[in-house]
């Protein structure tokens, strides 16, 4: 008799939900992908602002040093009569070339081409009449023109008061010799160019007359040479990483950290130079062995004029003086009081010329 072997069935809980053995697994495995997909999206989004802060602030610096300049609207001779030459020389870093205009004292128009012009090239120029230059150094965002200080108006005064005038564009406002601004680095290489071109005219007398970042520059300058006889500073500004993103601030409301520190890392991608390099501290407590004329208006909103008070109490030339002006503006002194402007000016230049001759006489005598 055979036998059949039989499997014994397996019992179940006919109330227990029927579970398939992987839907634990299958759940489980939804829920980290969801949250991989989350952290992923997360991440992204963060590096996308990241990246977004980094571009605007880059931007931001890129601006800086490159800040637009309107053109060339005029000359000389079409603004106010005045012949001039156009000239080019070489930066004394050699890294860059200037471009400007001189203006020769009671200069002969007829010697001049029919737009006013002539061309020249530093080596080969022959003296200017008169032995004293004035040397405008324009503002940032401003070219050699600066319209509303007006330097034609000036230029045309000095001109008359037997003044050789040496106009030119630092290479954030040339056209034609395009740099980027970096604070004084170049820009006060680019100046004291100017300083040797005006000697090479024959220039025994050399006054820079500076506004708003070229009369910082001017300064920046000052600590390097001693061919600059005298100075007039206009709404001096003074480059340093505060006062340029006070400035940055007026039209763009960024907090100051973390901005400040991004743009100061950014910029010397853009100029080749950083703040770290400008000597603010050197210039604010620097006692200038020249005459030094600072004007500056209280209500100020680009340079607080209590930097030019701090600048001015530490001189000690007899010539040196200062003109708060109540009210004024950011090179607007002019506009406003044109008349006893040009006085003050006149003045001070007179009592430098007065007094550089005594010395000449002096030395003479010797």
């Amino acid at each position: 008799m055979s036998t059949i072997a039989s499997t014994p069935m397996p019992i179940t809980n006919p109330a227990a939900p029927a579970i398939r053995p992987d839907s634990r697994l299958a759940a489980g495995s939804r829920r980290r992908t969801g949250r991989h997909a989350l952290f992923a999206t997360v991440s992204a989004t963060a590096a996308l602002c990241i990246l977004a802060v980094i571009a605007f602030h880059g931007y931001i610096a890129w601006m800086l040093a490159h800040p637009y300049v309107a053109p060339l609207y005029s000359n000389p001779n079409e603004a106010v009569g005045l012949p001039y030459e156009d000239v080019s020389f070489p930066s004394k870093s050699g890294r860059t070339t200037v471009g400007g205009w001189f203006i020769p004292a009671g200069s002969d128009s007829s010697m001049n081409t029919p737009d006013g012009a002539f061309q020249t090239a530093a080596l080969s120029v022959p003296p200017a009449e008169s032995k004293r230059t004035v040397i405008f150094s324009h503002g940032y965002g401003a070219n050699r023109e600066e319209t509303w200080v007006p330097m034609y108006d000036l230029a045309q005064l000095l001109h008359q008061l037997d003044y050789n005038v040496l106009m030119f564009d630092y290479g954030y406002a040339s056209t034609d010799y395009k740099a980027p601004a970096t604070g004084g680095h170049e820009e006060s290489q680019q100046l004291l160019a100017a300083v040797e071109y005006a000697k090479s005219r024959g220039a025994s007398e050399i006054v820079v007359w500076g506004f708003s970042m070229g009369a910082g520059t001017a300064l920046q300058t000052g600590l390097v040479t001693d061919d600059i006889d005298a100075m007039i500073l206009d709404s001096l500004f003074l480059p340093s990483p505060d006062t340029l993103f006070h400035n940055v601030t007026q039209i763009l409301p960024l907090p100051k950290y973390p901005s400040l520190p991004l743009i100061e890392l950014m910029l010397p991608a853009f100029t080749g130079t950083s703040f770290s390099g400008i000597p603010a501290d050197e210039v604010m407590t620097t006692d200038y062995p020249i005459p030094l004329f600072i004007m500056h208006g209280t209500e100020d909103a680009k340079a607080p004029y209590e930097i030019a008070e701090s600048i001015a109490a530490n001189q000690t030339n007899p010539l040196s003086r200062e003109w708060i002006v109540s009210g004024g503006k950011h090179e607007l002194l002019f506009q406003v009081h044109a008349k006893e402007y040009i006085q003050r000016a006149a003045l001070f230049l007179g009592q430098v010329h007065q007094q550089l001759t005594e010395e000449k006489i002096d030395t003479s005598l010797l």
